[in-house]
């Protein structure tokens, strides 16, 4: 079918969660306050390391990146779905929810590239410490932390040009709360059976490879710590591994369901299901392990608050 021949959609309608339309005041106001409180705790992580200097260090520095995805990917979803649910649909441009599918996707993408460089940097405080100041500087740290970001904004500008390409015939429903590419691939009337199994295949490597980077660094810092003599100093390098542990295993575990197993074996409600576990829960319980189980992070709250 020529370009000229396609049918010209120009927007979408977001339908939300019409299965629980009954209860869409009290599903507003459960994911109102999700959304307050994502924002609140990810914005103080990002005040409290940028005001306080014994949390201006890389592992600091990371987590203010890690952060900084989880307000992009709640700011970019978090609004348009509190709105359908409100008023049971929203009508989305067809740019915007390209736009949309575009950022989601791109920061996805650069906080599991943003991960295996968090793991890099306990691996080098734990395992070569004597090393580990003059090799984690300011330039290198500013290196590692761009890198994510350029990966993932540019790979997603590749990914999302065949979805562009999409030929819409008779239907703009879109039965999801955000614009993704799995219900994207369903309303299309093109053949999307190729992109389907290019996506499946592109994000193998791109999940599985910074995952098993993650994995193997994490077995050199576990045979490090065992070797540490004392039991304090063992305690302590845990302490600083197991937070970032809990966010690796929450965040590629949803994704692993949600992208490596393929579509037509998720029904809408589970695929939603997922989705919420990625876009508005994970983001939240980020900032939560980082905030309640850092003591660094407690001591430089009571602090700024005495002040």
């Amino acid at each position: 079918m020529s370009i000229k021949n396609q049918t010209r959609v120009t927007e979408f309608i977001l339908l939300g969660f019409k299965e629980f339309h009954s209860f869409n005041i009290m599903f507003f106001m459960f994911f109102l306050i999700i959304f307050i409180l994502t924002l609140i705790g990810n914005f103080l992580i990002i005040l409290l390391v940028s005001v306080t200097a014994q949390l201006q260090t890389p592992m600091y520095y990371f987590l203010c990146h890690l952060s900084l995805s989880d307000l992009v990917i709640s700011i970019n979803t978090l609004p348009n779905m509190l709105a359908a649910i409100l008023l049971g649909g929203i009508r989305m441009t067809y740019v915007g929810c390209l736009t949309q599918l575009y950022f989601f996707s791109g920061t996805t993408f650069t906080e599991c590239f943003l991960l295996p460089v968090m793991s890099y940097d306990r691996y080098l405080a734990i395992c070569n410490p004597l090393r580990y100041s003059s090799i984690m500087d300011m330039k290198f740290r500013i290196c590692l932390s761009l890198w994510p970001w350029l990966l993932g904004l540019t790979i997603n500008l590749v990914g999302l040009l065949p979805v562009s390409q999409f030929n819409f015939c008779h239907d703009n429903i879109i039965d999801h709360f955000y614009c993704d590419i799995s219900p994207l691939q369903k309303l299309s009337c093109s053949d999307t059976s190729l992109i389907e199994l290019e996506t499946f295949l592109f994000s193998v490597p791109l999940f599985l490879l910074p995952c098993s980077f993650t994995i193997v660094t994490y077995v050199y810092i576990f045979l490090a710590i065992v070797r540490i003599p004392t039991t304090t100093g063992k305690q302590k390098a845990l302490s600083t591994c197991s937070s970032h542990l809990t966010v690796v295993g929450t965040f590629y575990g949803t994704l692993a369901a949600k992208y490596m197993v393929p579509s037509t074996g998720h029904s809408l409600l589970i695929n939603k299901t997922i989705s919420l576990l990625h876009t508005v829960f994970t983001p939240l319980f980020n900032c939560i392990i980082y905030s309640l189980r850092n003591q660094d992070i407690k001591m430089a709250l009571l602090k700024n608050r005495n002040n």
